[in-house]
């Protein structure tokens, strides 16, 4: 069966790419952050009740908003943008299973769960 399926909207494609950027890359990072900021005891961010929950996803939805314009800006740093993510041809699902199926993200994904296992232990075994 031919389903036809209609065309997504500009401004539809712009949110899932803003989406994916903010949370398959930024919030990794803004949560590894948070906890080394817990683990050296800085309580300018991570002192306050939901300060760190804060910080994570405000730097996270920046980051989103920032990556795609910088990336323009700088293509040779290409690292913190997923041009894929924008990609209008493809659906949400699609745009993750291709982005997971690159040998990087591969290696990023297990690079970040290693480092987030042992920090979020030294955090509990610190504090």
């Amino acid at each position: 069966m031919n389903a036809i399926t209609a065309p997504k909207s500009s401004a539809q494609n712009r949110l899932e790419g803003f989406a994916l950027t903010a949370i398959f890359q930024g919030l990794p990072t803004f949560a590894a952050a948070v906890l080394m900021l817990k683990l050296i005891g800085a309580r300018e961010i991570v002192g306050d009740r939901g300060g760190a929950a804060t910080f994570v996803v405000l730097a996270s939805l920046i980051y989103a908003l920032l990556a795609p314009k910088l990336a323009s800006w700088f293509p040779r740093m290409r690292n913190g943008h997923e041009p894929l993510f924008y990609d209008a041809s493809l659906s949400v699902s699609d745009k993750i299973a291709q982005w997971r199926a690159q040998p990087k993200v591969s290696l990023q994904l297990v690079t970040t769960a290693i480092m987030m296992s042992l920090l979020a232990v030294a955090v509990v075994s610190v504090g």
